[in-house]
């Protein structure tokens, strides 16, 4: 157990800890009890985080392993955060919060997630923030890469595809001669791990969990390495974890057509408000032309001018109808010799480093192509599945020129675990249909789905006909009888 000024007042089982070598061979793991004992011990020295912060948000330093299989070896810092529970009688444990990524710090999630959390749950939960390792304060990592190479996804075409392979290569070369001896071990396994040290340097036996986007992958991957560890899991906007990386880039670039459809056909009923067309085929038509104008002569914008591609690059946006529909308006202007156009609307904040991304996609599993002429076919052929952004999603990443080949197979999430699924119909980066993956996969789990929802993110976006099912659940450890749809 923790005492009210966190310090550790029992000794934890051994066990408790050494659960983190999970996927190493029982000699392994044996072998490690002992060295593993010292984190699963180890004294947290709580203070104010920051000046400018409430007294009651706090932070304190985790040190767990670099490398799992070699515990007894280097170690590296986990930046951890809490504010308490608001009553200790009402006290259920702790609440692990992620925000997101890879890449995403998350040590404010504390008292970002409190005002969006009801006071019953507030009551019952110690909200425990992090940054997962290699980001924000837990031993950051970086390659030093340019602007152009930090973005992430280029469109395809015959004439850039050899400038796309270079770039992928450098990234991956300059990110080996900066940090290769650390990014090999920043994974979502191994993050998982660190997770489980948090839980038994606070005292707990078991923790529970709130995951946002990647975050949902991350928490998928604990209850299937411990189970028996995980209390309350909620899981906004899910990733589908058998589409673990590309797929669920390729995914995603899929599922920005039906999101495009809806917005034709949604613009097309406002034609006297927004003259985009009449019909959803003529709105479409409407869209191409622009795009295919801006890549003769690109569209002038407050943050410079924009061709086809970068055009296509905001897909995203189509899910927010009411939003990206002036926005089309004011390229399509533009276009026409008028004023020039705002910026690509931001639909979901930067919330990345860059680095840290390449090294959980490029490192969590080995499915990735080598070949550059495997990404060259499959972003020629999902270009023409999905017009919008099938390139986008297939193209070339630094992952084929990876100079480690991932420590352990990505994991497999098959398990009965309680969990709840939020999610929103109309998201454009974890679609829908990645959140019935995930579904699928946590047989104990139940999902509810907001009809309406667009966006990324339920309860991080405020309120939602999903809150209920949310608190009750966190309240009372209570799942839906059956998977849920509410909203209009």
């Amino acid at each position: 157990m923790v005492g009210r000024d966190g310090r550790t007042i029992s000794v934890l089982t051994v066990g408790a800890v050494t659960a983190a070598l999970a996927a190493l061979t029982p000699a392994t793991a044996f072998a490690a009890r002992d060295p593993l004992q010292r984190y699963a011990q180890q004294e947290l020295r709580w203070e104010r985080c920051d000046a400018g912060r409430p007294a009651a948000f706090e932070c304190a330093k985790v040190r767990v392993p670099l490398d799992y299989r070699d515990p007894t070896g280097r170690t590296i810092d986990i930046a951890v955060s809490r504010v308490k529970a608001g009553s200790a009688k009402q006290r259920h444990g702790a609440l692990l919060i992620n925000p997101g990524g890879p890449g995403g710090p998350g040590l404010t999630m504390p008292v970002e997630m409190e005002p969006l959390l009801p006071a019953e749950v507030r009551e019952r939960f110690d909200l425990i923030g992090f940054d997962p390792r290699g980001v924000g304060q837990s031993s950051p990592v970086g390659c030093d890469l340019t602007d152009d190479e930090r973005s992430f996804q280029h469109p395809y075409s015959a004439g850039t595809f050899a400038q796309d392979v270079n770039r992928a290569r450098t990234v991956a070369d300059k990110c080996w001669a900066k940090a290769g001896d650390v990014l090999p071990h920043i994974t979502t396994r191994n993050t998982a791990r660190d997770m489980d040290v948090v839980r038994a340097a606070l005292g707990e036996r078991r923790i529970s969990y709130f995951g946002h986007s990647y975050g949902t992958y991350l928490g998928a991957v604990y209850t299937q390495m411990f189970p028996q560890r995980s209390d309350r899991f909620v899981l906004d906007s899910a990733v589908d974890p058998a589409l673990v990386w590309r797929g669920m880039l390729r995914e995603g670039a899929a599922g920005a057509e039906p999101a495009f459809a809806r917005w034709t056909e949604w613009a097309a009923a406002r034609h006297a408000t927004y003259g985009l067309g009449a019909t959803a085929a003529e709105v479409r038509t409407t869209y191409w032309d622009l795009v295919a104008h801006a890549d003769r002569t690109p569209v002038p914008t407050e943050d410079g001018t924009l061709d086809g591609d970068a055009i296509r690059s905001g897909y995203a946006a189509f899910v927010h109808v009411e939003a990206v529909t002036p926005w089309i308006v004011a390229l399509k202007t533009a276009a026409e010799g008028g004023p020039a156009a705002p910026a690509v609307p931001e639909v979901v904040p930067p919330d990345n480093t860059v680095s840290a991304v390449w090294a959980v996609w490029c490192g969590d599993t080995r499915d990735w192509p080598r070949d550059p002429e495997q990404y060259r076919r499959d972003a020629i052929r999902d270009r023409a599945r999905y017009p919008l952004a099938g390139d986008l999603g297939a193209n070339i990443l630094p992952c084929a020129f990876w100079k480690s080949a991932p420590t352990e197979p990505a994991t497999v999430v098959n398990n009965d675990v309680n969990a709840l699924i939020v999610q929103n119909r109309w998201d454009p980066r974890t679609t829908l249909a990645m959140g019935q993956g995930m579904r699928r996969a946590l047989h104990g789990a139940r999902m509810v789905t907001v009809a309406g929802g667009e966006g990324h993110g339920v309860v991080v976006a405020g309120p939602s006909c999903a809150d209920g099912s949310v608190t009750r659940y966190l309240t009372t450890g209570r799942l839906p009888a059956k998977d849920l749809t509410c909203g209009g």
